[in-house]
């Protein structure tokens, strides 16, 4: 056995979860990710049975159903009700197995929609929710409080929360119907210098800014807090502290790919919100930051793209 011990890793399969199994710091444990067909995180007695079979050291909850707000507003019975008994089996059945450690893993659609910029911890449940993904917020804001309470009543047991900003990286999904906006970012750019194309559209004027992450710092992050998480803090944002605007995204992965023309703004199209920033002051008191400046990470991922993703 390794010499942290035993992971359970739930979500293994998934962007996150793969980028966790491939990090270098990912020797140091034995990792056990099983798959949705292995386990089912909704029924409850499975999740119970294999816990308590497999009596990890630590578990890291990856797993989900995620989409875009397509999906989120076509299906919000199945991102609330999946989500939340997904989240409250595998901690429940964690903790009445005697895991003491446990890494959550939640997100930043936690936050109220009109919350100011940079978007610090203590602001979760303080206003109402982005309508469009509320049904998944909800059920990690569940996830995010379990944890919190079973930390308040036993002081033995961690189970701490990670919030991600956005992210982007190997494993991404870059199909347009399904990607988020840099993996849509370099398949578009890569199509235009494929097929000789002079001009790329921009919805918008660029101007709003978005902080993503590289997938692979996520992993970073996690497997630090992994093998430190007696000194983390019960709650904190995983983040850059900084962003960029969407003009800067798109001319980034022109320079990563070689495509030389020209950017087009269609200002008929929605934007969004200007402006969506994480407060990094936990992190950094963690004594953590992430590693990949954006021109790398766009370069991994775009090597990614061209090697599997376009196969």
């Amino acid at each position: 056995m390794a010499k942290n011990g035993r992971l359970l890793l739930t979500g293994g399969s998934g962007m996150v979860g793969r980028n966790i199994l491939e990090h270098p710091l990912s020797a140091e444990w034995d990792i056990v990710a099983p798959t949705s067909r292995e386990l089912d995180l909704t029924d409850a007695n499975a999740v119970n049975e294999y816990v308590a079979e497999m009596q990890p050291d630590l578990v890291v909850h990856a797993a989900g159903q995620v989409g875009g707000i397509q999906a989120n507003m076509a299906h919000p019975v199945a991102f609330l009700e999946r989500n939340t008994s997904m989240g409250r089996n595998i901690i429940m059945a964690s903790y009445q197995s005697g895991v003491q450690k446990f890494l959550n893993l939640a997100s930043t659609c936690m936050y109220p929609r009109a919350a100011p910029n940079p978007l610090s911890e203590d602001m979760i449940l303080t206003g109402e929710l982005e309508p469009t993904n509320e049904g998944y917020a909800l059920a990690k804001i569940m996830a995010t409080r379990l944890c919190q309470y079973i930390g308040r009543e036993d002081e033995a047991a961690q189970y701490k929360t990670l919030i991600p900003c956005n992210l982007f990286g190997r494993h991404d999904k870059f199909d347009p119907k399904h990607s988020h906006l840099l993996p849509a970012i370099i398949h578009k750019v890569h199509l235009a210098k494929t097929n000789g194309e002079d001009t790329v559209e921009i919805w918008g004027d660029g101007t709003a800014r978005r902080e993503f992450m590289y997938a692979g710092d996520l992993a970073d992050a996690v497997l630090k807090a992994s093998g430190d998480i007696d000194n983390l803090p019960d709650l904190m944002n995983t983040g850059l502290g900084h962003d960029f605007s969407i003009n800067e995204y798109y001319q980034t992965v022109a320079d990563v790919i070689g495509w030389k023309g020209d950017f087009v703004h269609d200002l008929s199209k929605p934007v969004g919100m200007k402006q969506k920033l994480c407060a990094t002051d936990r992190q950094s008191a963690w004594g953590w930051s992430a590693p990949t400046t954006l021109h790398d990470a766009i370069q991994r991922t775009y090597d990614f793209y061209l090697n599997e993703a376009t196969k």
